[in-house]
Order: structure tokens, then C-alpha cells, then sequence
């Protein structure tokens, strides 16, 4: 079993890291491109140009399913991937955790990239699924390009930044970058309130991951001994992991007693 995992840059590692606990023994392709990096201020038909090339770099490994493990991605290449690619490879996108954050109302915040904050696509989710919740919008800007650098600094910064524009009630953050899922312990460190109820954070990997796994058929086995390989693609070239990655829990979960080629 293959499973490959796109994004521009190491956002991958969360919903990658989140397979590997659930079969072990999956062989994992993880293509990015982080020269083209930041795809949020690019025009939706220049995003679509660049996330269908990583795509196609990752199905030209033949995996069983292909994951786009990033939300900005999913909002505007989806369908053209999808269209490329499917049905003879299944294509699972990413979708913020909104409905379960929202489904015990009260204060949600949505952190999220300049360029999904705000959207029609992440509007539209919010109108579905938020329910009687009272949602923010919160843009981040700097945070993704930060997290893909290991820049501890300006991490620090973005998170800060985007702590002073969440309320002050807030009960659940949704991560609507994968990026962010990264860093998720310094979002909770920053947003929690004292004397607040403890703070629910909403990621994707995990169901995303499962998703993966039904549209394939199988089914989670994580007491399997770690045997799967590790195929690294950035620019649609075989390499290593990044320095930055392995800065991460997830990223040394993916390094630790696994073959990489």
C-alpha cells in the first residue's frame, strides 16, 4: 500500500505522520515544491498550475491515493486535480475542522492563511457547519512561511499576532492551515486563557488520514513494526527530508526507523 501526500511545502508532515500511525507499514510519498513557496498570494490559475504539477509528480509514483494535505490547495485545485487524476487515483483534499469545533457552540476562532480567510469556499463551510457557533475569522499571516523554516522567532511573532485578534472567550481554535498543526502546542500556549475552560484544538490530519484509508479499503493497523518506506519529492526530485522538518515531532516520526530513498 502507497500513499502519497501533496503541499508546498512540509505542511504534509502532520496528515504523513498521522498515516504512518495508523499503517505503519504504508509506503509514503511526500511531494512538495517549496521554491514556489507561499501559494497564497498567488492568483488561483497560477496555484491550480503549480499544486497540479507536485500532483502529478507524486501519482507518477503510482500510490494507492493521493492526499492534498494543504487547505489552500483544496480550495482552489482540488477540482482540477481531481478532474486530472481520479478515478484511477483517488484524491482526498482538506477541509478545516469546522463542524466539530462548531458543535458545541459558544466562541470558535478559524485560523487560517490570508488567502483562506475569508474565502467563499471557507465562508460557505462556515455557513453549513458553524451552526449556532459565533465564528471568528482569523488571518495568519507569516506563520506558514515561518513554520516551513523552522523560524522559531518569527513563529513566535505570527502566533502572537494572531492571539491578539482572537476573542478573549474563544472555546475551540480549527488549525485551517496544515502548517499550523506544527506548531499546534504554541497556538494552545498562546490563546489559552487563565482561569478559561481548557482550549479545544480542531485539526484535519487524522481524518484525513482515516479518509485515505477507507477510500482504498484498508484498514488502520498501528501495532504493525514501522516497515513502510519514505519517498521525499521537492521540485518533483528525490531528496531528504528538510532540516526544518525534522525540528518537528511529526517530521522525526516519519525519520525515526524508516528507510528513506
Amino acid at each position: 500500500m502507497k500513499i502519497a501526500l501533496m503541499d508546498s511545502g512540509i505542511g504534509l508532515l502532520a496528515a504523513a505522520a498521522a498515516v504512518r500511525r495508523l499503517r505503519p507499514d504504508a509506503e509514503l510519498v511526500l511531494s512538495s515544491d517549496p521554491g514556489s513557496m507561499p501559494w497564497g498570494p498567488r492568483t488561483p490559475e497560477e496555484l491550480t498550475a503549480l499544486a497540479l504539477d507536485v500532483a502529478r509528480a507524486a501519482a507518477a509514483h503510482c500510490p494507492d491515493a493521493l492526499i492534498i494535505a494543504c487547505n489552500t490547495a483544496s480550495v482552489h485545485a482540488l477540482p482540477a486535480i481531481r478532474a486530472e487524476l481520479e478515478p484511477a487515483l483517488p484524491v482526498i483534499g482538506t477541509v478545516p475542522a469546522i463542524k466539530p469545533a462548531a458543535a458545541g457552540g459558544g466562541s470558535v476562532a478559524i485560523w487560517a492563511t490570508p488567502a483562506t480567510t475569508g474565502s467563499p469556499y471557507q465562508r460557505a463551510l462556515i455557513a453549513e457547519f458553524g451552526g449556532a457557533a459565533e465564528v471568528t475569522e482569523v488571518p495568519c499571516p507569516g506563520l506558514a512561511d515561518a513554520v516551513e523554516h523552522g523560524d522559531e522567532a518569527g513563529i513566535d511573532r505570527a502566533v502572537a499576532a494572531a492571539a491578539a485578534l482572537t476573542p478573549s472567550d474563544v472555546r475551540a481554535v480549527v488549525l485551517g492551515c496544515t502548517h499550523y498543526e506544527l506548531v499546534a502546542g504554541r497556538i494552545r500556549d498562546a490563546v489559552q486563557r487563565p482561569g478559561r475552560p481548557p482550549l479545544a484544538l480542531h485539526a484535519s490530519a487524522g481524518a484525513v488520514a482515516a479518509q485515505a484509508l477507507r477510500r482504498i479499503g484498508a484498514d488502520p493497523a498501528p501495532t504493525a513494526e514501522p516497515s513502510g518506506t519514505l519517498t521525499v519529492l521537492r521540485g518533483g526530485s528525490v531528496a531528504a527530508l528538510p532540516d526544518a522538518a525534522l525540528t518537528y515531532a511529526e517530521g522525526r516520526v516519519l525519520a525515526a526507523g524508516t528507510p528513506v530513498r
